[in-house]
């Protein structure tokens, strides 16, 4: 299926010495496109200007509309539409209302009949609840509490804070009071504060620093999701865009400490479904390609650089699911390893402190369940020695010192928390030192300078979103710089305490309960079990949670379980989850539940399930295999139907497509095919029986508002309650500030109507 959604829209129009005769071509014309034995309507809405044409494109089945054009001509009674971002040209002779014209996509045409239509919001329209009816909900929740939604879910007014390499400034985002986010400085030794670069139309999606004196930045348009790197200097100058390739998607990969002029991104420039790398000159916008991906060649899915910016380590996709890492011995690349899914071997850096160019860190699980950290030698390919494991957990990362000659401070890995295991005496220092500052609170060097002698510290915990230090090493000196909402009072906050019990068949499953922090033992709480996305590979952690504390605040307790196919807790934990998704994934879900409530911590009858895409899913597919375990259950934009979503993958997952397949099922298996029939929700609402209240963006290319409307439509139809809030402003989550507070405001009503007891009416007399 040819996908339209992850790509920027610039139409190109070569029309030499024509004139436009006057036509009537406003409105919406729709269609459908036949690629492959599938239909896929396509709906262009026309527009009429002073100047000419101007044209929206939508596409329903991937949950895309508003799809911006850049120009039409109607010329006679032709009309034609090009666009070299999607490669398209569309070309319609207007016969009354009705377009008979030529769909070219790619090199390849299709014959595209296009009448005139009624433009319409996605979905059925009838089905979304009113604004008045989601106030309603809203409303009944009526206790008087010390914080609001608002007070949760605000956006900080100043985050991202990063420490420039010679200590004199801190870059960060600061907050409007209308909401755009602009990029300021502020002087470490003045902290007099200078705004650096003010948001227009479009978000600064990220920065960092490329030297002392200039600062690199990410932006699209609209949210097409093609990054441009930008550069600009501390002073406001030389503000550029350095990549201003249309329709290409760029990322930074390597930044070249040895070389500051120049950083490595990897952009599709060449090849639309291939990233390759570029050394990009970051004053000037100069490129040097640096690899090409051959016609034929497996798929890339990362290339690793050293310090100097060689090109040294390619990891390839072969066979669609394995992964295989050619290193280049003596000018040329060799595989040094082929791993199977769920298998992982990686370099997390190459060891300059060594005189064999060959050695390398490396992140591996082959020789075990847990991944570790070795020192390699890439050329013989062989282990050196093991330098940081966990018997329990996945080894996730490591720091070097590049002033000390690449010398070992940490290792990092996350359990029941995250640790962090000093290995330097230089480090050991720092961090003793840090503990003193901090206690118990979670502490994390997250910038240096580059002489090492100032360090940003991010401090969290359970009750604590985020603050942020400057550790000045010489002075002995900590200072604070910046707290994220400190209006919520850590001492106001809920306590996240890891739990972990044995699954149903024996698995040792870890997660985490919040309860209120007025908590009386003996209480049985209403809970609210709350699945993670992904799920491959993503866990829950410990720290703060807005939700949790929402929820908590409200009088509910809250139950993460990190079931099988999470990541962090080994090999055979992932695998175990291949296949398994909706079903003993989900009961581990369901043994966590009966686990907290054997813990004196639950009342059985009022249990709750939320989540947000593969949380979603989990939502629906808890109340459809057991229904009577939930009293309620709010899905948040989740997958409803597993056919579907196999259909609808973006173009840039394509190559991941075979492990995807390996994750959830294989529609092309006729057993795994009849298993998703089974554990699609969309395929078996008659079975839920409680209220559910549905959440949806009305643009959502992955999980169709179709699907969801079904899902309501039929429910209503059987009697069951269901709310159900659509925004047709947002996608996949909602992005906007006031769309995610609606969504709060109401869920909060919605949990308190059917959790939370009800006062008994006054008998008349």
């Amino acid at each position: 299926m040819i996908s339209l959604i992850k790509y920027a829209i610039i139409f190109l129009l070569m029309l030499l010495g024509a004139s436009l005769k006057a036509q009537e071509l406003k409105g919406s014309y729709s269609g459908d496109l036949e690629v492959q034995g599938m239909q896929m309507e396509l709906v262009f809405n026309f527009i009429s200007t002073e100047d000419g044409y101007t044209a929206t494109l939508d596409v329903p089945a991937q949950g895309a509309s508003g799809i911006e054009l850049d120009s039409v001509v109607l010329q006679d009674d032709i009309v034609i539409v090009n666009s070299a971002k999607l490669q398209l040209t569309y070309t319609g002779k207007l016969v009354n209302d009705r377009l008979e014209g030529t769909y070219n996509q790619m090199g390849k045409e299709y014959p595209l009949i296009l009448e005139k239509t009624v433009k319409k919001k996605p979905g059925n329209t009838a089905l979304p609840s009113t604004q008045a009816e989601l106030d309603k909900l809203a409303a009944l929740e009526t206790g008087h509490y010390k914080y609001s939604v608002e007070d949760y879910f605000k956006t900080p007014e100043a985050f991202s804070f990063q420490l420039s390499p010679d200590g004199k400034y801190i870059a960060y985002m600061k907050r409007r009071d209308s909401g755009e986010r602009d990029l300021y400085l502020k002087e470490t030794a003045t902290q007099k504060e200078s705004l650096l670069k003010k948001q227009e139309e479009d978000l600064i999606r990220g920065f960092y620093w490329a030297t002392k004196n200039r600062i690199l930045y990410l932006q699209d348009k609209g949210g097409d999701e093609n990054y441009h790197v930008y550069g600009v200097d501390v002073n406001g100058e030389n503000d550029s865009d350095l990549t201003p390739f249309d329709g290409v998607r760029v990322n930074i990969i390597a930044k070249l400490k040895e070389e500051e002029e120049h950083v490595i991104v990897q952009m599709n420039k060449d090849n639309p479904r291939q990233e390759e790398p570029y050394r990009l000159n970051i004053n000037t916008g100069a490129v040097t390609k640096l690899y090409t991906v051959k016609e034929g060649d497996a798929p890339v899915a990362a290339y690793n650089f050293d310090r100097k910016g060689n090109l040294r380590a390619i990891t390839r996709v072969v066979d669609g699911v394995n992964t295989e890492l050619i290193y280049k011995i003596d000018g040329e690349f060799q595989r040094v390893k082929l791993s199977e899914f769920g298998d992982s071997f990686g370099i997390s850096s190459f060891n300059p402190n060594t005189e064999n160019p060959d050695d390398a860190y490396i992140v591996s699980n082959l020789e075990g369940d847990k991944t570790e950290i070795q020192l390699y030698d890439l050329k013989k390919n062989e282990k050196i020695k093991t330098v940081f494991s966990n018997d329990t957990f996945d080894v996730s990362g490591m720091s070097l010192s590049r002033k000390r000659d690449f010398e070992i401070d940490y290792f990092r890995y996350t359990g029941e928390k995250t640790v962090i295991v000093p290995v330097s005496e230089t480090y050991k220092k720092i961090h003793t030192r840090l503990k003193k500052e901090f206690g118990e609170k979670q502490f994390f060097t997250v910038g240096k300078t580059d002489d090492e002698t100032q360090y940003m510290v991010a401090v969290t915990s359970d009750k604590i979103i985020g603050e942020y230090y400057l550790y000045d090493v010489a002075k002995d000196e900590v200072k604070l710089l910046y707290k994220l909402l400190p209006h919520l009072n850590s001492e106001d906050m809920a306590s996240m305490k890891p739990i972990s019990f044995k699954s149903r068949d024996g698995l040792n499953i870890h997660g985490y309960i919040t309860l209120p922090e007025n908590y009386k033992n003996g209480e049985r709480l209403p809970l609210i079990v709350n699945p993670h996305g992904g799920p491959q590979g993503l866990r829950d952690n410990w720290g703060f949670n807005p939700e949790a504390q929402l929820f908590a605040s409200r009088g509910y307790a809250t139950l993460h379980v990190n079931f099988r196919v999470s990541g962090g807790y080994g090999k055979e934990f992932l695998k175990a989850g291949f296949g398994e998704i909706g079903r003993k994934a989900m009961d581990d879900v369901e043994d966590g539940i009966d686990f907290v409530i054997d813990q004196g911590w639950v009342d059985k009858d009022k249990v709750a399930i939320y989540g947000g895409s593969h949380g979603g899913y989990a939502v629906l597919r808890g109340m459809t295999k057991t229904p009577e375990k939930y009293a309620c259950g709010v899905d948040y934009v989740g997958v409803s139907n597993l056919n579907t979503f196999m259909e609808t993958i973006p173009p840039y997952w394509e190559k991941y497509r075979e492990m995807l397949y390996k994750i959830w099922y294989n529609p092309g298996i006729a057993e795994e095919k009849e298993i998703m029939d089974e554990i699609s929700p969309a395929l078996h609402v008659e079975k839920i029986k409680n209220p559910l209240f549905v959440v949806q963006g009305a643009n959502d290319p992955r999980v169709n508002i179709d699907e969801a409307d079904q899902i309501v439509k039929s429910l209503r139809e059987r009697g069951v309650e269901v709310p159900y809030m659509v925004k047709y402003d947002e996608g996949h989550g909602f992005a906007k500030e006031e769309n995610r507070l609606d969504l709060y405001r109401a869920m909060m009503g919605f949990f308190a109507e059917h959790l939370k007891d009800k006062k008994p009416e006054a008998i008349k007399g």
